[in-house]
């Protein structure tokens, strides 16, 4: 098949070659970040790998048409390009269209390419649509719920007597090589679902039941994210999956059973600490800093949060604690232990001190970042419905000591 010489001498070599070499850099720049924290390309779990297979498939096969493609482009540009005056004002070369060969190739080589594709897509469909049936009788349950802007995960399995299933807030903890079926809800507007290294995403859509099931090769600690524009604080709607081995998990469980610890707190005692003025947070600085524990070993850090802090000052926790009743976060908030909290507008606080981050994995869970958020919540994600309908509603005024005492309890329920 030959190309007529006008379309082959408009061709616009210089910006071919610009793209080619943008295109280049821009993929050695990508690839430098295969193994991010949020990469499709390193996983960790099968459902994320088959979707990864099916990529590499669809690559190939476009990576084949590409060259095919190009070949036969370089090879007509070169062959029948006009070297001459002549050439130029010649009439155009015998074209190839009505030949059946290469017509009825062309249609064979595309149904080809589509059934190339089109199998491992059923198969993989099929695959991560819900828990392969010689792992549902293991399989984990999970109701994951997205409001604006955080995640409710409840366990269905584990039940509490008096208070329902076990439930935790933007922290999703799994046990390892265990499948576990995702139950996806919104109570509010649509959200997205997506652990990238462990399996796709999946809509969360009001009045509407959907599903997903994931699972981890090995214990460590997984990045999520709502992956659906949701409102004005969408891009820090986050949440973290921890993957733990048998024993961890049972022993992360019996825990999370319990209610909310208690510090005992010696007769006559007073608050020790120093209320000092606050810093200036109005900077949302995103992520932690590279030195940071949870940015270098996050397992360990999550696995250190788990028990109680050496330099607790139980009688400031009891002032936290009766300012936490007395500032109406009991309306939102449940803290088992404490009969009036039993809010469910926001996350479960019973556990709270023992994860890893606040504010829906935008800030680490440390005295400073939880002061920052309790100053004001707006500032660090604007629109949440704690400032809104919290603390504009019911007037709700703290001054720096209330926030250090606030600190100090919430910290404390590990």
């Amino acid at each position: 098949m030959r190309l007529p010489t006008f379309f082959l001498k408009s061709l616009p070599w210089g910006r071919c070659a610009l793209a080619l070499s943008a295109l280049g850099a821009l993929s050695g720049c990508q690839w430098m970040r295969m193994n991010d924290r949020q990469s499709v390309m390193a996983v960790d779990g099968p459902v994320a790998r088959s979707q990864l297979d099916l990529f590499y498939v669809t690559c190939w096969v476009t990576l084949v048409i590409f060259i095919v493609v190009g070949s036969v482009l370089a090879y007509t540009t070169i062959k029948f390009r006009a070297r001459t005056e002549a050439d130029e004002n010649a009439m155009p070369p015998e074209q190839g269209h009505g030949n059946p060969f290469i017509e009825v190739g062309l249609i064979g080589a595309s149904v080809l390419a589509l059934a190339i594709i089109a199998f491992p897509t059923f198969k993989a469909i099929g695959f991560t649509y819900d828990v392969p049936e010689a792992e549902k009788a293991t399989a984990l349950q999970v109701v994951a719920t997205g409001y604006q802007w955080w995640f409710k995960f409840e366990y269905p399995q584990e039940q509490i007597q008096g208070a329902g299933n076990l439930t935790t807030g933007n922290e999703l903890v799994i046990p390892a090589g265990r499948a576990v079926h995702v139950d996806l809800r919104s109570v509010d507007v649509m959200h997205s679902f997506w652990v990238p290294k462990l399996a796709g995403k999946v809509d969360m859509i009001p009045n509407r039941a959907n599903l997903l099931w994931l699972k981890a090769d090995h214990p460590g600690y997984f990045w999520g994210q709502c992956a659906e524009f949701c409102g004005e604080s969408h891009a820090v709607m986050r949440f973290r999956v921890i993957a733990l081995d048998a024993k961890d998990y049972a022993d992360w469980v019996a825990l999370q059973k319990q209610p909310a610890r208690e510090v005992a707190v010696p007769a006559g005692a007073v608050p020790k600490a120093q209320f000092a003025s606050l810093r200036d947070f109005q900077a949302n600085e995103i992520g932690f800093p590279a030195d940071d524990p949870l940015e270098l070993s996050p397992l360990d850090a999550w696995r250190a949060k788990q028990f109680p802090e050496r330099d607790e000052d139980p009688a400031l926790i009891a002032q936290g604690k009766a300012l936490f009743q007395a500032k109406t976060c009991i309306v939102c908030h449940t803290i088992r232990g404490i009969p009036a909290a039993v809010g469910v507008r926001g996350p479960d606080l019973t556990h709270v001190g023992a994860r890893t981050t606040i504010a829906a994995g935008l800030l680490e869970n440390n005295s400073e970042q939880l002061q920052r958020w309790i100053h004001n919540p707006s500032l660090v994600k604007p629109g949440n419905k704690m400032w809104v309908e919290g603390y504009l509603v019911n007037h709700i005024q703290l001054t720096s000591a209330d926030e250090v005492a606030l600190v100090a309890f919430l910290r404390s329920l590990k």
